[in-house]
């Protein structure tokens, strides 16, 4: 009699359930994003996903989602990012098609498991085990041996390659002449203050980023140097200088003023709701 029971239980699963078990999920992966001290735009930029995506994530709002296997999978790659089990958060999720109802109707009849319990512990012990770890130093000692001959005769090799390096400059040493060289050091010196110009000249090559909102950005140069990578409060300004052109993402556009050359740089072409990328000359 219990049969049926728990067959038409485990059918009717009704949505709510799902929402709420979704919504559980989301706080568990909201939580382990603020304790990173991770913001939302940041894990969005580097997921490659709009924001709005995460965020519905994070609210339990699945149906915001394209579907149920795509919000695994953000959910799997979150995890991966922020380094924490997946396995909580995937349980809060149902599997996909059938193939759920047909793994739980086993389950009324299995026999309790601890959580704790399976083959991860099992390779624990054994990696514990007295005879492996006799095993392994003597893996080590072995290699030890090895390589012990090689680290002695480095110094010895080194030694013999420095003797003709000092021979050799025991011989142009000898000549004079070279003390004759102070004077064209001397005349090469008013050369300098044509430096300071240039560097003054290049501080004007430069991206201003000004914040209207809390929103994260990055801007790195054509060297690869990221000269800003960061959330940036309301009301906060950075001026990135460097090589053009330069690289530009931004959580947010509309929070965001931008600078380049001293002069306004139009966004209107890009989404509002989307992250930015985009290269600055």
């Amino acid at each position: 009699m219990s049969e049926p029971v728990g067959h038409d239980a485990i059918a009717l699963n009704p949505a709510s359930e799902i929402t709420a078990s979704a919504a559980e999920a989301g706080n568990l992966l909201r939580i382990a994003r603020e304790a990173s001290g991770l913001h939302a735009e940041a894990l969005a930029v580097s997921l490659k996903v709009p924001v709005n995506k995460l965020e519905a994530l994070e609210a339990g709002r699945i149906d915001l989602l394209p579907d149920l296997t795509f919000a695994r999978a953000l959910a799997a790659s979150v995890c991966r990012t922020l380094k924490i089990d997946p396995l909580p958060v995937l349980a809060h999720f149902p599997a996909t098609g059938i193939s759920r109802l047909g793994a739980v109707a086993p389950s009324i009849n299995t026999p309790y498991r601890p959580t704790g319990s399976g083959p991860r512990i099992s390779l624990r012990g054994q990696m514990l085990n007295p005879s492996v770890l006799a095993v392994v130093a003597l893996l080590v000692a072995a290699v030890a041996v090895v390589l012990w001959p090689k680290s002695s005769e480095a110094p010895k090799n080194a030694a013999t390659i420095l003797a003709p390096g000092a021979e050799a400059t025991d011989g142009p040493a000898v000549p004079v002449p070279m003390a004759d060289a102070s004077d064209p050091v001397l005349a090469a010196i008013p050369v300098e203050p044509a430096v300071a110009p240039a560097v003054a000249a290049s501080a004007t090559q430069a991206v201003v980023l000004t914040a209207q909102a809390e929103s994260w950005v990055k801007v790195t140069d054509a060297k690869g140097v990221v000269g800003v990578g960061r959330t940036l409060k309301a009301g906060e300004t950075v001026e990135v200088t460097g090589p053009f052109p330069m690289a530009v993402v931004l959580g947010r556009v509309d929070a965001m003023q931008l600078q380049v050359h001293g002069q306004p740089y139009d966004m209107a072409a890009f989404p509002k709701d989307r992250v930015a990328r985009f290269e600055v000359k």
